[in-house]
């Protein structure tokens, strides 16, 4: 398939007309706020566990940012279908130079304390995020400088580069929480995974409890700019075992969650209504390098391994999956398939004859779990010993931080990074933030070093094409597949369209739904 590259010209000017023109979704004035008294019924949508962070500068686990989105704010975010929806600004306009970004917020902004919202918020939350200790920064810098951002007056922020960088606009605009300065300004490390007091924000709901391993339970913020939510009583429920919730949905104890492919019948059967949808979503199976340091046997494990096998098991039909070749979504307008796309090959897989390797695995997702037991039986054909590990999946990670002092060899996962190629960079780059693979190769960070800075849209699909290849052949990940999300929802629960399904959050808006 061709696809079309737009130049970074035009995607600037495109996007800043967007962010100029658009409000965010249907709100109201924002000096008006939002009347929450008209809130009413309530809504339990069940999570699969705890968030892994509460905390908007490091927050990068789906069920956290779900949390996130419900309390906070961005300045503006992306669509699925490339669309610029503004939030807290009003207006984003490039430089001509490339070098500088101004943001114009809302007017009457308030925090759900009722204190106002202004740029010096928005300069408190860009600083601290930018700090690499505190966890989440790759994407703000430009090569080996943070962009740093500066209050003009009350209303307005200019957000300065390094350098030109071809992503600018699109990390520094969007997946960036604005957090209280008046409530968070003496706060010293944001590197943890919680905020205290917790939960000062600007988004629809407040959160108003949270029992760990339980619930999370939220209200309307009667100072919210956008429209009122219709939800009063809020509640995420924390329940991890497949069955129990799909249980719980067909009982009518809980009003939506995801559902598997397999379930999608029964819960027809029942009643519910079934929205299945894509999130740009790489699911693979990664190697811990720090162990796994000889590169032909990483290679062998992956010609061991049968990807239309693990997802034809996982996902039952190719109308729920897209199998994946790459470090990006084969709907990624960069993909590409020219690349070792490891088609099994038992004879190629010979070099890792006689290896035993653990593991590690969600033993709450059941894709993960088909998917493990059916790896280890590849696996097996090659003379290779595979030891399981269903665990929580927050402690994979934890775990495999540890290098090679780590239990895993190897650990199945999945992330969505969004469009723009050089966001991968915060997996792959040496000692990037979320590189649980210990992955290290100058070639690479060259490359995405290229990449970010070509603003020739086909000049740079061709690094980009360089950088996949690189990473396929230096066998980090397997990639496995893009699988649709399948969220299956009461039929008593209206306005899941005008919510909007999107990639992590679910809903882009809980308030807009509705209870009939």
């Amino acid at each position: 398939m061709t696809k079309t590259r737009i130049g970074l010209t035009a995607l600037i000017a495109a996007a800043a007309l967007a962010l100029t023109a658009c409000a965010a979704g249907t709100g109201t004035d924002s000096d008006t706020g939002s009347d929450s008294s008209a809130a009413t019924g309530s809504l339990t949508y069940v999570i699969g566990g705890d968030p892994t962070s509460l905390n908007p500068i490091n927050v990068g686990d789906r069920w956290g940012l779900t949390t996130t989105n419900l309390v906070y704010s961005p300045l503006a975010r992306v669509e699925g279908d490339g669309t610029v929806v503004n939030e807290l600004a009003e207006t984003i306009e490039p430089a001509a130079d490339g070098r500088s970004v101004t943001v114009t917020l809302k007017e009457g902004l308030l925090w759900s304390d009722g204190e106002p919202l202004t740029a010096d918020d928005v300069v408190f939350t860009y600083t601290n995020k930018a700090i690499r200790e505190n966890g989440a920064a790759d994407l703000l810098w430009v090569g080996d400088q943070p962009v740093t951002a500066e209050a003009t007056d009350e209303h307005t922020v200019v957000f300065h580069l390094p350098s030109v960088s071809a992503a600018a606009l699109s990390n520094i605009a969007t997946e960036t929480y604005i957090i209280p300065e008046h409530i968070y300004g003496e706060v010293t490390d944001f590197s943890g995974a919680e905020l205290d007091p917790i939960a000062v924000g600007s988004g629809p709901y407040v959160l108003t409890a949270y029992e760990r391993g339980q619930y999370l339970t939220f209200e309307p913020n009667e100072n919210y700019y956008g429209e009122a939510p219709n939800i009063k009583n809020l509640t995420l429920q924390i329940v991890p075992n497949a069955d129990t919730v799909k249980t719980a949905l067909q009982t009518g104890e809980a009003d939506a969650s995801f559902a598997t492919p397999d379930q999608i019948d029964e819960l027809s059967a029942a009643g519910l209504d079934i929205y299945p949808y894509s999130e740009g979503r790489v699911a693979y199976l990664g190697l811990n390098l720090a162990k796994l340091t000889d590169q032909d046997v990483r290679q062998a494990l992956m010609f061991a391994l049968d990807r239309n096998e693990l997802n034809d098991a996982a996902y039952l039909s190719d109308e729920y999956y897209e199998n994946a070749y790459t470090i990006l979504p084969p709907s990624n307008a960069f993909a590409t398939e020219d690349v070792e796309k490891y088609e099994q090959n038992l004879d190629a897989a010979a070099a890792a004859d006689g290896l035993t390797i653990t593991l590690a695995y969600s033993g709450s997702d059941p894709a993960q779990t088909t998917q493990a037991t059916l790896i280890q039986q590849q696996l097996k054909q090659a003379g290779v010993t595979v030891e399981l590990a269903g665990v929580e999946a927050a402690s994979i990670y934890t775990e495999i931080e540890k290098g090679a002092d780590a239990k895993y060899d190897a650990f199945l996962g999945g992330y969505i990074m969004g469009a723009d190629p050089d966001a991968y960079s915060a997996l792959f780059r040496s000692g990037a933030s979320s590189n649980f693979f210990h992955y290290a190769n100058p070639e690479t960070d060259a490359l995405f070093d290229a990449g970010v800075a070509e603003l020739d849209a086909d000049a740079r699909g061709a690094i980009y094409d360089d950088l996949q290849a690189q990473i396929a052949e230096d066998a980090v990940i397997y990639p496995i597949t893009d699988n649709l999300k399948i969220l299956a929802v009461n039929p008593r629960i209206g306005g899941v369209e005008e919510a909007g399904l999107v990639p992590i959050y679910t809903l882009e808006n809980f308030g807009l739904l509705t209870e009939k």
